[in-house]
């Protein structure tokens, strides 16, 4: 990848992976993790799908449905910021299957809730497990895929993250009507959990892991030949880096000259989820209010997510050409546009569809391309607690954009100056994209 983010290789795993193409036993763990993805989005948004139902059912204001989205939000930072560096010390497979087993239970529990004190609790718990999931599902399809093609196979599996978020929008708006909002939580919590019937026998560990871990040699042997066959190269002994610095740690994201770049990372995740959330959030119950039918609101938020579908995998392969950071700042300009004029838009349906789908295809979209850059950025060690450290930075946003939406739709802000707020962010990501195509190019 140009531009910085770059496909040289850093160990003796990159090296073998890097001699053979992409095969279907990498496709088949990268499909897997889009699955999980998939679910984690459907599971993440679907606060969103009912929250004009039970906004009017609860009679809840805006600035508790705020509180609310916010609660499921700084549950998913407090997974990212945990559960990764549990990751990078006992494994990726055990993490993602011990989330998606916790998010599953505790979306079926929130369909029993009866008041917003517990409907706040609840979402909080889950988003610890949505959360735990997310940084983990990328550094393992990063560790499992060469080198050359990771950031195509990461943008192409984490497109399962908004698609399943508007195939979850598109299937909510026909159960809501027929069977309540309950139905929503269900759907959410009985699919992961028959899932993990599946995820106990195929999901596999990371070979990086095993490798950089030492204590399962044979595990590692039986990875390896699946992913480069039996007649591969001998699995070389673990360098002395490796071996020296298995464990992982928060300084080392600030060692051997990452400090700048994890802090300009930290400051773009923290703009780039401020807006996505704001969106994922508020968007089906703005349009509601704009006097747009339910089915044809929460249609919005379909669009908003197969744009982030699309633009995830558009724009990893863009990146690869021409260098991620420099793809994200012209991304996230257009996006800046877009989210200001969705505010505009008022009642025509067919002109807030347009823009909800281009401003999910260079916000969520341009995230998914983040995330695959950020996961090239750091060693293997402390892969998944780069990632996840920025990505639970990053949910400070995640939390401050629906909170502050909240606030700003009960102070009677009018919807032109709101978007035009959070559109705000995206002028910064793209200064700091510019600075971190500079500055990794050294």
């Amino acid at each position: 990848m140009a531009g910085g983010v770059g496909t040289k290789t850093s160990s003796p795993i990159d090296g073998l992976l890097n001699s053979a193409p992409v095969g279907g036993y990498q496709i088949r763990v990268a499909m897997l993790c889009a699955v999980i993805a998939m679910i984690d989005g459907f599971d993440t948004q679907a606060i969103a799908f009912v929250a004009p139902v039970i906004g009017r059912e609860w009679a809840i204001t805006p600035d508790k449905l705020g509180l609310i989205f916010a609660a499921g939000l700084f549950g998913i930072m407090v997974g990212q910021i945990l559960l990764g560096p549990l990751a990078d010390r006992y494994g990726r497979r055990p993490v993602i299957i011990g989330c998606t087993a916790l998010f599953g239970v505790l979306s079926l529990a929130t369909a029993a809730v009866d008041d917003w004190q517990m409907l706040l609790l609840l979402r909080f718990l889950t988003g610890i497990g949505l959360g735990g999931a997310t940084p983990n599902l990328i550094t393992l399809t990063c560790e499992v895929a060469p080198p050359r093609s990771r950031g195509t196979m990461i943008t192409a599996m984490f497109a399962g993250f908004p698609l399943g978020a508007a195939l979850g929008g598109y299937i909510s708006s026909m159960l809501i009507p027929a069977f309540g909002w309950q139905s929503v939580f269900v759907l959410g919590g009985v699919i992961p959990l028959v899932l993990l019937l599946v995820l106990f026998p195929m999901l596999p560990e990371s070979p990086h892991f095993l490798h950089a871990k030492g204590h399962n040699p044979a595990a590692l042997d039986r990875i390896l030949d699946k992913i480069l066959g039996r007649d591969r190269p001998e699995t070389p002994p673990a360098s002395t880096g490796e071996q020296a610095a298995p464990k992982a740690s928060f300084a080392a994201l600030f060692d051997n000259g990452l400090g700048s770049v994890t802090l300009l990372l930290w400051v773009a995740y923290f703009c780039s989820l401020l807006m996505i959330y704001f969106l994922m959030s508020w968007l089906p119950t703005v349009a509601r209010q704009s006097g747009l039918a339910l089915n044809t609101a929460i249609i919005s938020a379909v669009f908003l997510n197969l744009g982030g579908a699309i633009g995830g995998i558009a724009l990893g392969r863009v990146a690869d050409s021409f260098g991620a950071f420099r793809t994200l700042a012209v991304g996230f300009a257009i996006a800046g546009i877009s989210l200001a004029g969705i505010g505009l838009v008022g009642n025509q349906a067919t002109l807030l569809m347009a823009l909800a789908f281009v401003a999910g295809l260079f916000t969520i979209g341009g995230q998914t391309a983040m995330n695959a850059a950020t996961s090239q950025i750091y060693p293997a060690h402390v892969r998944a607690t780069g990632l996840g450290t920025a990505l639970a930075v990053g949910r400070a946003g995640s939390i401050a954009g629906p909170w502050i939406g909240g606030l700003l739709l009960a102070s009677d802000w009018s919807l032109s100056a709101i978007f035009t707020v959070v559109a705000m962010p995206a002028a910064l990501t793209v200064i700091i994209s510019i600075l971190l195509s500079r500055r990794l190019a050294r």
